[in-house]
């Protein structure tokens, strides 16, 4: 009987588990064939440190800007559109990578269709990715050149000019 009751609820959990997950909750990668940027700018998959980095390693070769934003935080309002009109301008020239914080899918989502952002970002739910950076809060915007080293890192909502200015130079 009691074999019975731990087989059930085990049942149980593995159904709740299942039902619970979603292509969108699994983490960022392509599993065997390697780590691969999100499919569509709302994916957001979960990541962490190492999935990070293994996905900025994949990209090697290609300078990358991440920005580290919360669909709640002022200042990544502001920079939003200026984010979404120079990647656009540099397409896959400059890849461009978002790092969502301490937020909720839903949110992120509609923040991500209201400013048009036409590059993928990864969910990090408890900012373990930030903070790994040694960055504190957000916006931060880091510029890595196309050998995987990072160029720079701007704190704070970051203005088009300035953008413009570090893309051009990764881009050169």
């Amino acid at each position: 009987m009691r074999l019975r009751r731990s087989l059930l609820a085990l049942t149980v959990l593995a159904l709740v588990a299942a039902g619970c997950a979603s292509e969108t909750d699994e983490p960022a990668g392509g599993g065997d064939a390697g780590p691969t940027l999100p499919s569509s700018p709302t994916a957001l998959p979960d990541a962490d440190v190492a999935s990070y980095s293994a996905l900025l390693e994949s990209l090697r070769g290609t300078p990358v800007v991440v920005n580290i934003w919360a669909s709640w935080c002022g200042p990544c309002r502001l920079e939003a559109p200026e984010l979404a009109a120079v990647a656009a301008e540099y397409g896959d020239r400059v890849r461009f990578l978002g790092i969502d914080v301490l937020d909720v899918r839903p949110d992120a989502r509609a923040f991500i269709e209201e400013y048009g952002w036409p590059y993928p970002s990864l969910f990090d739910r408890t900012g373990q990715i930030r903070d790994s950076l040694g960055l504190i809060g957000q916006p931060h915007t880091v510029f890595y050149g196309a050998d995987g080293a990072v160029i720079d890192t701007h704190h704070g909502s970051i203005t088009g000019d300035q953008l413009r200015e570090q893309v051009g130079a990764l881009a050169a």
